[in-house]
């Protein structure tokens, strides 16, 4: 004779209730499925994160020529645009720069608000099959949170090395090879773990509406949409 269980009720809904490991297998799954489309929205971030990995690695590369006083190095960095005081031991970003930076990241989290949505248009019919099956809407929004999270971090990671990349390129050319050697090591991991990390954050926060959108979609309606 099976057991019935105590902490259910006759009207309770059946759940279905995954492992972390399993949600994050079924993400990857997904972005394999959409490969190409996945990968014009993370390049869309990588381009947005190389942009502020090279103007944050840029300014470590200033102040450490500054630093060790390279001759000559005051009058190119002053050429360049960076705004230097008299007595100065080092520089910051621009009030350009910045507002560069900020815009290409807002322009990157809609981007990847438009993609998600299409992506939630193009499952309608998944989405409800999962809900009809027990699937609970913290599910649903863990599903898309993965895959911008994974999203994220890989375009995260790759825009910073890139932009750190140019950024030393474009420092070598300009002031030789001080400008590979004298920036503190710390400050460049620093700057290139900041831009990661920027990268994860606006792909998880361009995908949270849509990821909500998906959750609380009715799964009767999802599935009669025609897609």
């Amino acid at each position: 004779m099976a057991r019935k269980n105590p902490s259910s009720t006759s009207g309770e809904r059946r759940q279905v209730v995954l492992p972390w490991s399993k949600s994050a297998a079924i993400s990857i799954q997904s972005i394999k499925a959409r490969f190409f489309r996945s990968l014009v929205t993370t390049l869309t971030l990588v381009f947005a994160v190389s942009f502020l990995a090279f103007i944050l690695v840029s300014v470590q590369i200033a102040n450490g020529l500054m630093a060790e006083d390279v001759p000559g190095a005051v009058q190119k960095l002053k050429a360049r645009g960076y705004d230097i005081p008299g007595a100065a031991a080092s520089v910051g970003q621009t009030a350009k720069q910045r507002w560069i930076a900020v815009l290409s990241l807002l322009v990157c989290v809609v981007g990847i608000t438009n993609a998600q949505l299409m992506a939630v248009t193009e499952r309608f019919r998944e989405i409800g099959t999962m809900k009809c099956l027990g699937a609970l809407n913290r599910f649903v929004v863990r599903l898309f949170v993965l895959e911008a999270g994974f999203q994220g971090l890989f375009g995260g990671v790759a825009g910073a090395l890139l932009g750190g990349f140019f950024a030393f390129a474009d420092g070598l050319s300009a002031f030789g090879f001080p400008a590979l050697t004298t920036p503190s090591a710390a400050g460049v991991l620093a700057a290139l773990g900041l831009s990661a990390a920027v990268g994860l954050m606006v792909s998880i926060a361009g995908a949270l509406y849509p990821a909500l959108v998906a959750a609380r979609m009715s799964p009767a309606v999802a599935m009669r949409t025609e897609v």
